[in-house]
């Protein structure tokens, strides 16, 4: 068995002290060798209550070593990272040129997972854009959280759609970024930006800036040859018609690599064309950043136990609570005065 305190031990020592001092005062020993004979009937005292909450607060104490056994794997990457996603959620992310007939917001919710899982440990923040750009997510560790976000996340429905730029989360990003540098100075943040590079704002596309990227990547997704996108997520939706044609063909969405390559070399990242036939290893390979130290290796992971101690604490110190009721409950009402 294994420890990691949450607190140096000897905090965790002195705790343990004063919980078994003030647990002999609840119980009042001296009470238990008062000279003389016991007067009749005496009531013995009730020990219980005492006994059950000291041993609650041992038992968290005991928690707090955050016992464990070997076992599992456990990732080496560092965990003292920022991890931002910023994900194009535009109409052309419905294009079905994914990997065969999938949606290419489809390959994006792939990738941000497979790139969570390499990153175990590291703080996620997920934020999307198609008319303006939203912080879905702010930073946690909490990867389900993020799992959610991913899974809900939907393109833009067609009649919504306004244009969008391709670096329309631009200043959001920074925004971000610099505030967690602020709180966490010397803290390296990576970006990964997720997008087909299709740019249908009357605007020219502002410029990410770098400042506080310290690796990351940029993900292309879509083909030359291009997909039709349905109007809606809806599963009878129709495709998208092209109005600039008579004929009103079905609207295709093309991939555009120029766009993405420069986001990438403004982010100072590399750019990696994602068509769904190679797996996540080697996407995130390339994608790597020299900040980032990953050993190639699972190293030994551990079972935490703690939680078992905190259950035990959470049913004894349950007593307490349902003493004083049933005691609420027995109470009965004094009979009242008669009124002359």
């Amino acid at each position: 068995m294994t420890f990691a305190p949450i607190l140096p031990w000897p905090l965790l020592v002195l705790a343990l002290a004063v919980v078994v001092i003030l647990t002999a005062l609840q119980w009042e020993p001296w009470k238990l060798w008062t000279p003389g004979p016991p007067a009749r009937n005496q009531p013995r005292p009730n020990l219980r209550p005492a006994v059950m909450r000291s041993a609650a607060v041992v038992l968290l104490l005991l928690a707090m070593l955050r016992p464990g056994w070997p076992g599992g794997q456990a990732n080496t990457a560092a965990a003292e990272m920022d991890v931002f996603f910023v994900v194009d959620t535009s109409t052309s992310m419905a294009a079905e040129d994914y990997n065969g007939s999938a949606t290419r917001l489809t390959g994006a919710q792939s990738d941000v997972m497979a790139i969570a899982k390499e990153l175990a440990g590291a703080k996620f923040s997920l934020i999307t854009f198609d008319n303006k750009a939203t912080v879905r997510m702010p930073l946690t560790r909490d990867t389900t959280a993020l799992q959610t976000a991913m899974t809900t996340l939907q393109p833009q429905i067609s009649r919504y759609a306004k244009g969008s730029s391709v670096t329309g989360a631009a200043q959001l990003l920074e925004d971000r970024l610099a505030a967690a540098k602020e709180q966490h100075p010397g803290r390296p943040a990576l970006v990964f930006y997720a997008g087909d590079g299709e740019n249908t704002s009357a605007e020219r596309p502002a410029t990410m800036n770098a400042e506080n990227v310290a690796g990351g990547a940029v993900l292309g997704y879509g083909t030359s040859q291009g997909g039709r996108m349905k109007e809606s997520p809806e599963p009878d939706a129709g495709y998208l018609k092209d109005r600039s044609h008579d004929t009103a063909q079905d609207a295709v969405s093309r991939i555009d690599e120029e766009q993405l390559r420069a986001i990438a070399s403004q982010l100072n990242v590399p750019y990696v064309h994602r068509t769904g036939t190679e797996p996540p290893t080697a996407m995130f390979s390339k994608a790597k950043p020299g900040a980032l130290t990953i050993s190639d290796a699972d190293t030994p992971g551990r079972i935490e136990l703690y939680w078992l101690l905190a259950l035990a604490a959470f049913l004894l110190a349950l007593h307490e609570p349902l003493r004083h009721l049933a005691a609420l409950l027995n109470l009965r009402p004094t009979s009242k005065e008669r009124s002359p």
